[in-house]
């Protein structure tokens, strides 16, 4: 039951996303700070983010980073806040999440 949930509430949250989108959102918007190689950056790498962090998590931190940086275990709020649509932000989320196959939470 509670996998039938938990792929229910992830198909409604990406619904309509694009990874392609996000892919160019990323690159316009975010690459500046956070990297996907691995090889350092101002921001957190996305290959980590994608393994650590839901979709939901990208989302909701990305909305409004100053009211949620805490939440998220920072100290301070170095993220800006981004003139991004919402569907921009499901896009990212959607392509950060497409960075990493295996997820911090399926270990078991």
């Amino acid at each position: 039951m509670k996998k039938i949930l938990l792929t229910l509430t992830l198909t409604i949250l990406t619904l309509n996303a694009d990874i392609e989108n996000g892919k160019d959102v990323y690159a316009q918007n975010c690459g500046n700070c956070h990297r996907i190689d691995m090889k350092g950056g101002d921001g957190k790498d996305f290959n980590i983010v994608s393994y650590t962090r839901k979709k939901e998590d990208v989302i909701k931190y990305v909305t409004n980073p100053a009211k949620t940086f805490k939440e998220f275990g920072y100290n301070a709020n170095a993220m800006p806040k981004l003139p991004l649509s919402k569907q921009e932000i499901k896009d990212v989320s959607e392509y950060i999440d497409s960075l990493q196959k295996f997820k911090k939470w399926m270990i078991k």
